[in-house]
């Protein structure tokens, strides 16, 4: 029984997985607060650009934040799910870096930035999955080969 349910039960981690993402990205784009933090865009740049030390911060926020939404959305429907994957991979790693080495997150440590990093890193791996839009697209192997 276990084995059927699996692939349901991997769909709905990846549209989980895109719906916490995408809750960090909406108040982004919208210029609303996010739990305590008043304005989470200036809190992307000035992290971007004070702590992490890249320039062109206000652009890579708004990288972040289409990442956080627009990816996210990606993400939890399964479309180019593995490269949208590798994007958040690739920011978690990012906050990790900027936010370590304090672990706990209540301390704004990377406790949940490693976990989803490694997420993301398992979907890359995995794929989207047989409830993903990938596995209907005219270019997706598992597609082909069924055919």
């Amino acid at each position: 029984m276990a084995v059927r349910l699996e692939p349901a039960a991997y769909a709905l981690l990846r549209f989980a997985f895109g719906a916490i993402l995408f809750t960090h990205g909406l108040p982004k784009a919208l210029g609303t607060s996010h739990g305590s933090m008043a304005d989470p865009m200036a809190g992307s740049i000035r992290l971007i650009d004070q702590v992490m030390g890249l320039p062109f911060a206000p652009q890579l926020a708004f990288l972040v934040m289409l990442l956080e939404t627009v990816g996210a959305a990606a993400l939890a429907v399964g479309f180019c799910t593995r490269w949208v994957a590798l994007a958040f991979a690739m920011e978690m790693i990012g906050i990790c870096v900027a936010l370590g080495p304090t672990w706990p997150w209540i301390d704004r440590g990377i406790e949940y930035p490693v976990l989803m990093a490694v997420l993301s890193a398992y979907v890359v791996v995995r794929g989207g999955g047989a409830f993903a839009l990938d596995a209907r697209m005219p270019w997706s192997a598992a597609r082909a080969s069924s055919s």
